[in-house]
């Protein structure tokens, strides 16, 4: 099935390319179908690219989807035309009282501040206070997702000595979970931060719950036992070239920074990366919409909150 995107987004001629079937708001208006509503609040700055790699797992799934952006408006988008962010964004005021099946919290660049310094951070508490009483089911990425562990149970971010960056290999710890069916004993998760949540801190919280961890990485996968929360703290969404651009652009700066790990192969920038982790990563989508969303969501999506998982 399709997914549901806003008329001449740029990203739609990416995926067509791709083979992944997309519908635009025009002809999904001619079915008589329930899709499901899923917001993205895209934090990151280069928003097509991001759009195009989330739209990419969201719609290789059998579900119907009906995809929202939203940006936040305490912050001016320096990477992306403020055409392109009035012809396809939302401002949350525009969707205060909209209820929604599903959400995605997007990374942000700003993890060298503390949370209440990040300019937008008023907005984005609002945003996800406002996420408890009308999506079912949220979806928090890296930045993001230490944002939300934050804010809704005080879990802290901590600095790394050095950035985290590259794409390390990662252990279910909770095999029951249908958020990690069918996946490997060893799963790869691309990283680029440079802070982390602590195991210790996590689990002195009741009701989360570690679903996921790497040795060097640490905790990736964090959820809500009531299924309502899950807090990823890497980026499987991440395209083939994304590490790369990032060690370019670093290198360009003259900043410190390594050769991602696990990326190039015998660790030579000049030879094309390895992609290793985008099976997992359509896995992980396919299962958030399917079990946590689609199976559980209320028909009535203004009933969205009323009813829980407790898988």
């Amino acid at each position: 099935m399709p997914i549901k995107i806003p008329n001449n987004l740029p990203a739609a001629q990416t995926l067509l390319k791709e083979n992944i079937f997309v519908m635009t708001q025009t002809r999904a208006m001619t079915q008589d179908i329930r899709p499901l509503r899923i917001l993205l609040l895209n934090l990151m700055p280069k928003k097509i690219e991001t759009e195009t790699q989330l739209t990419r797992l969201l719609g290789n799934t059998p579900l119907q989807i009906e995809l929202d952006l939203l940006r936040v408006e305490a912050h001016k988008s320096l990477n992306t035309s403020q055409e392109h962010l009035l012809s396809f964004y939302r401002t949350f005021p525009e969707v205060r009282d909209t209820y929604y099946d599903g959400m995605i919290i997007t990374g942000a660049p700003v993890e060298h501040l503390p949370f209440e310094e990040v300019d937008y951070w008023p907005e984005l508490c609002e945003i996800m206070t406002w996420s408890q009483s009308h999506v079912h089911s949220t979806l928090h990425i890296c930045w993001g997702a230490q944002a939300g562990l934050y804010f809704h149970y005080g879990v802290e971010k901590h600095p790394l000595e050095k950035k985290l960056f590259g794409v390390f290999p990662h252990r279910s710890e909770y095999r029951e979970s249908m958020l990690l069916r069918g996946f490997d004993d060893v799963f790869m998760v691309p990283h680029s931060r440079h802070t982390t949540v602590l195991r210790e801190d996590v689990e002195r919280v009741p009701g989360l719950q570690i679903l996921a961890s790497s040795e060097e990485a640490g905790v990736v996968l964090v959820r809500h036992k009531a299924d309502r929360q899950f807090f990823m703290m890497g980026h499987p969404e991440y395209d083939a070239r994304t590490l790369e651009s990032e060690y370019l652009r670093d290198l360009s700066a003259g900043k410190p920074i390594e050769i991602p790990k696990n990326y190039y192969p015998d660790d030579d920038p000049s030879r094309p990366p390895i992609v290793s982790w985008r099976g997992h990563a359509n896995l992980l989508y396919s299962n958030w919409l399917n079990y946590f969303v689609y199976q559980t969501t209320p028909f009535d999506v203004t009933r969205v909150g009323e009813e829980v998982c407790g898988r």
